[in-house]
């Protein structure tokens, strides 16, 4: 079992409202690292020397990673491994927002070997071509992406991407009306992975989940 990614393991990020959209690609990092804000606000004291700030909120994390798509090797054009990064940029059919109705891009899941999975939104995309064939088409690609994270998470990834421990694996807290198959999905890409998520949390009855429980995300074999 791998115990967590190698800096030269291979990264997927896929859109959580059509699963067949999944781009690969490669993921070198000499480090990454997460930021987050929070809201504060000087009251508004008329007179006072000095006015308490108040805390308005805490904002999601963020993160900007770096990806390289080549294919020399295949002689075709990198765009079309890049093309549904920027889809993934595009208003989902499938998915809109519920006071609106009116439809957004989707969530997606970045996932790096089995170290870690960020769940978030494409917040900006930049692609720098870096070679070409003769004809000019181009073969490799740098592609830098913003994500913001999307929902909370307990367990974030470690600053030595190369380490991992079992007491370092992901967990998912599970939300009301999510069934074992769509965690499995949203954790692994693939919803035949239930069988594995249940084995590792020792669910004797895995179709009866509740809201709160917290469930070990182990890599799979």
């Amino acid at each position: 079992m791998n115990s967590g990614a190698s800096p030269e393991q291979k990264a997927t990020i896929t859109s959580l409202s059509d699963s067949s959209i999944t781009v690969e690609c490669i993921f070198r990092p000499k480090e990454y690292s997460f930021s987050k804000a929070n809201t504060w606000t000087p009251s508004s004291e008329v007179g006072a020397e000095f006015n308490k700030p108040k805390f308005g909120g805490g904002q999601p994390k963020t993160v900007s990673l770096e990806l390289i798509f080549d294919t020399w090797e295949d002689k075709t054009d990198v765009r079309d491994k890049t093309g549904p990064l920027w889809r993934m940029m595009k208003n989902a059919p499938q998915k809109t927002e519920p006071k609106t109705k009116i439809g957004e891009p989707p969530y997606v899941v970045f996932r790096w070997g089995n170290l870690w999975s960020f769940k978030a939104v494409i917040t900006q995309l930049t692609e720098k071509f870096t070679l070409f064939a003769p004809d000019g088409q181009p073969r490799r690609s740098t592609v830098t992406i913003a994500l913001l994270q999307a929902e909370p998470e307990e367990v974030w990834p470690r600053q030595n991407p190369t380490s991992g421990g079992r007491e370092h694996y992901a967990v998912h807290i599970v939300k009301e009306g999510e069934t074992i198959d769509w965690i499995a999905f949203t954790e692994y890409g693939n919803s035949n992975a239930w069988r594995h998520l249940a084995a590792t949390n020792k669910l004797d009855d895995p179709s009866r989940l509740r809201p709160g429980q917290r469930l070990l995300v182990a890599p799979l074999d």
